[in-house]
């Protein structure tokens, strides 16, 4: 299997990858290691996917139903599932080998820790959720696993999403982030020439303002395009239908 390892100063004892696209299973147009179980993929394709993915692993990764929602699981939550399906947009924990994963496919994976290595955490962030407030309540459920910790011991990476010149969006996009009340910069927007109410996002400008608002100041990643990079990544605004990578970090045991 084929993955990214972000770069970023992490302490020691956390550990962070991405799957790619390759050395999978599934067939086009989910060619070849898509881990989304819920995009018309062959089921058990998917499994021999996820089992591929797992092997890199310390453990079975806490698969999440994303839906675009600024629902955070936390190790109290599972706990009173029982094992359902854990239906969130982010998740943290402060227990060791206990892998969080995200899977995008244009959407932006922030993954988090703090200095001292002691929790983790890991949002899915499409624009709803980022306006929403997704990482902002990422953080705020990091901060009470850990009490001693504030957002400037917090480090994030922003893994790979939509990049800047290909993420066209229109007015009601623009005006819900004005309407949030939250600080953003207005030139994370971009008019397109031509195009009337028409403008092109930049999700890592806008994630970075809402992390930068909260006193998060240890920010990372941000230079890739899921729709540019068709080798390494699958991309919904590119290709319509097509599969999902994963984001996932963990604690080490000591």
């Amino acid at each position: 299997m084929i993955v990214i390892e972000p770069q970023w100063p992490r302490p020691p004892n956390i550990h962070a990858l991405l799957s790619t696209r390759s050395s999978g299973a599934s067939k086009s147009p989910y060619d070849s290691l898509n881990l989304g179980d819920h995009v018309g993929d062959d089921i058990e394709d998917v499994l021999t996917n996820r089992a591929i993915f797992t092997q890199a692993l310390p453990s079975n990764p806490l698969w999440l139903k994303q839906t675009h929602s600024v629902v955070v699981s936390t190790p109290e939550t599972r706990k009173a599932k029982n094992g359902a399906v854990i239906e969130a947009d982010a998740s943290v924990t402060n227990i060791a080998s206990e892998v969080l994963v995200i899977m995008t496919a244009d959407c932006l994976p922030a993954l988090f820790t703090n200095s001292k290595g002691t929790i983790i955490g890991a949002a899915h962030a499409g624009w709803r959720g980022l306006c929403a407030g997704v990482l902002e309540n990422t953080v705020a459920e990091m901060l009470r696993l850990s009490k001693e910790s504030t957002a400037s011991d917090l480090l994030v990476w922003l893994g790979p999403a939509i990049g800047p010149n290909s993420f066209e969006v229109g007015e009601d996009v623009v005006n819900a982030f004005r309407d949030s009340g939250l600080p953003f910069s207005e030139d994370a927007f971009k008019p397109i020439p031509g195009k009337s109410g028409k403008f092109l996002a930049d999700i890592y400008r806008l994630a970075k303002d809402r992390l930068e608002a909260y006193g998060i100041k240890s920010i990372f990643g941000g230079e890739y395009c899921t729709v540019k990079d068709s080798k390494q990544f699958f991309s919904y605004r590119r290709d319509g239908i097509t599969g999902r990578f994963a984001s996932a970090i963990w604690i080490a045991k000591s």
